[in-house]
């Protein structure tokens, strides 16, 4: 919508291939209002008791047997060393079928918390699509398609890697983390406290190789994005590169990103990639510190060669669930913030489908009674606009880019509200009838033709399902469309890929015509509808447009004054307003504004 446009800019954001990939220290989200975020997914989880349940007993079940499972092998140890007492086949079968019962754990954990995050984003991810087919055309008119795509993929796509890996790693660490510090302090505390030094460690390196991570990542997740954009805009606009010799500068531009992309990608690599050995030597420390005191303490009695083994293994085992804990609150943090940009979009209000039928019309007489309208508060696009569309007459508006033409059409398609005044059909104030119900009766083909990815037949009857294959053809015949569909394989079958892109614009154009001939409607609204197409081909399709206008109210917006000579009225608008009206010859005989619309175009004069 051009006007809107004009008075509201709306910045389209991009998607940037790999942003979300980085490293797992990436700049992460917070949400403005985290508690009652996490109380409202909670409902999500409510809906899902069972596997809830299952998969929380599970975890439980599991981090019970990895806790015990070293005991068990400390007992077997001790049997062998002499230092226990025991059957030593039943500790060993015992120890098997524990670790044996622990992996199964951690099998159908993952499966369930699969499955637990699939149905709960599958349930977000309906609610938040119906949500969005819902809304009014002013809120997807005045946020960004970006940000709203963005929801529905990306955030949620956090929200189900959170569900299905790090809420069950957080449960199952929680719970090993506690689990095996009281078996250690069990054992022996003494040995256990000193077991803990290199958890300090372990925070102390994390915190500090997670900061050098954090902004080198930064930095690279800012230079792809401005690479990509780069590629992006010499891809899109390599016709114009090639014409103007400009490939040696536009290089020049991409390597220079490149290079500072490579060195903030090193960087970041590097401190990355060090975490891994630093952790493995903290751990080996640990280690070290257990086999040289738990010696010490086994000398003097105090443990048995059995509770060293088993400290080594609890040590590990105490350690990296830590280190998990950590890494996994930012990707929290990330799908919380996520989650409630997602409940931001549901908790939008919905276009307003109340309202009575407008019943069958034989023709419609559209009124405009004293219209104003703004986009933005103090801003007005229509002042005091009145206009009578006669039923069965063509009106044509003219005038120059934002005086308010696509406005008007807003307004009467019921895409927008009214600041002030009312518009009738038969007298009939729109406002008391529904938007489906009004729009039943309306066809509207813009300059920006949509076509969707299925095919041509399918689109034609996108307005009229159950249009028939006689209607279909005499659609394709008025808009000059049969010849160019006997000539596809597949005909009027063949399918549209891309929005159409396997089809020209020129040809695109001509197909949203026929559809909206199919629809069969009582007001047709064409909004430069011939804009895309030759010259001959828009002459053909304005005969046509003579038999199919035949007792339907038209509105036609159009820049090309050639194309609307024969109209009934034509409409002359400024600044919101009807500066001019009348027809073709009673126009340009008043030398006025129109008149010096028509001599810009056809007299050579400067546009």
């Amino acid at each position: 919508m051009r006007e809107q446009m004009n008075t509201q800019r709306v910045v389209v954001e991009r998607k940037i291939p790999g942003r979300n990939r980085g490293s797992r220290f990436a700049e992460v989200e917070h949400a403005d209002n985290a508690a009652a975020t996490l109380k409202r997914v909670w409902t999500y989880f409510a809906k899902e008791k069972s596997i809830v349940i299952a998969m929380l007993a599970i975890v439980i079940f599991g981090a019970l047997c990895g806790v015990y499972a070293p005991s068990v092998q400390s007992r077997a140890i001790d049997i062998i060393a002499g230092a226990a007492v025991g059957d030593l086949f039943r500790t060993l079968a015992l120890m098997l079928c524990v670790y044996l019962i622990y992996s199964l754990c951690q099998l159908f954990q993952g499966i369930l918390s699969a499955r637990l995050s699939q149905r709960i984003v599958k349930r977000m991810r309906s609610e938040l699509f119906g949500k969005v087919i819902d809304l009014p055309v002013k809120y997807l008119d005045s946020h960004s398609h970006g940000d709203v795509m963005s929801r529905m993929t990306n955030d949620i796509e956090n929200i189900s890697n959170t569900v299905s890996q790090s809420l069950p790693s957080l449960f199952s660490g929680a719970l090993t983390v506690t689990g095996t510090a009281a078996v250690m302090l069990l054992f022996c505390w003494q040995l256990a406290l000193l077991s803990f030094v290199t958890v300090l460690l372990t925070f102390l390196a994390t915190k500090i190789l997670s900061k050098r991570v954090r902004k080198y990542s930064r930095q690279r997740q800012n230079l792809l994005g401005e690479m990509n954009g780069t590629v992006e805009e010499m891809i899109d606009s390599y016709r114009s590169v090639v014409a103007y010799n400009h490939q040696s500068a536009t290089s020049k531009s991409f390597s220079e990103t490149s290079d500072l992309l490579t060195k903030a990608g090193v960087r970041t690599e590097i401190f990355s990639g060090v975490m891994g050995p630093i952790m493995n030597c903290i751990g080996n420390i640990g280690f070290v510190i257990i086999a040289a005191f738990g010696c010490l303490f086994s000398i003097k009695g105090i443990i048995s060669v059995g509770v060293i083994s088993a400290f080594i293994i609890y040590a590990r085992q105490f350690s990296r669930p830590i280190n998990e804990i950590a890494q996994l609150y930012g990707q929290l943090q990330t799908a919380v913030a996520g989650a409630e940009r997602v409940f931001v979009v549901l908790d939008e209000e919905v276009e307003d489908l109340s309202g009575e039928p407008l019943g069958e019309l034989e023709s419609a007489t559209v009124t405009f009674n004293n219209v104003n309208f703004s986009y933005t508060e103090g801003k007005p696009v229509l002042r005091g606009f009145s206009l009578t569309v006669p039923g069965g007459k063509k009106v044509a508006l003219v005038g120059a880019t934002g005086s308010g033409k696509t406005t008007v059409v807003n307004l009467l398609m019921r895409f927008y509200d009214l600041s002030s005044g009312e518009i009738l059909i038969n007298g009939r104030n729109i406002a008391g009838v529904s938007r489906k119900s009004l729009r039943q009766k309306a066809a509207i083909v813009l300059q920006d033709t949509v076509l969707f990815s299925d095919t041509i037949e399918n689109n034609l009857k996108y307005g009229n399902p159950d249009a028939d294959d006689k209607l279909l053809e005499s659609a394709l015949e008025m808009s000059r469309s049969a010849g160019m569909i006997r000539r596809m394989k597949d005909g009027i079958k063949t399918r549209l890929s891309g929005s159409g892109s396997n089809v020209s614009q020129g040809q695109r154009q001509l197909l949203a015509i026929a559809r909206a001939f199919v629809s069969d409607p009582k007001i047709l609204i064409l909004d430069e509808a011939t804009s895309n197409v030759d010259t001959r081909t828009e002459k053909a399709i304005q005969d046509a447009m003579h038999t199919v206008m035949k007792n339907r109210t038209s509105i036609i917006i159009a820049h090309r004054l050639s194309t609307i000579r024969d109209a009934d009225i034509i409409v002359v608008m400024d600044g919101g307003r009807i500066v001019e009206s009348g027809t073709h010859e009673r126009l340009l005989s008043q030398k006025g504004k129109y008149y010096d619309l028509y001599m810009t175009q056809f007299a050579g004069f400067a546009t």
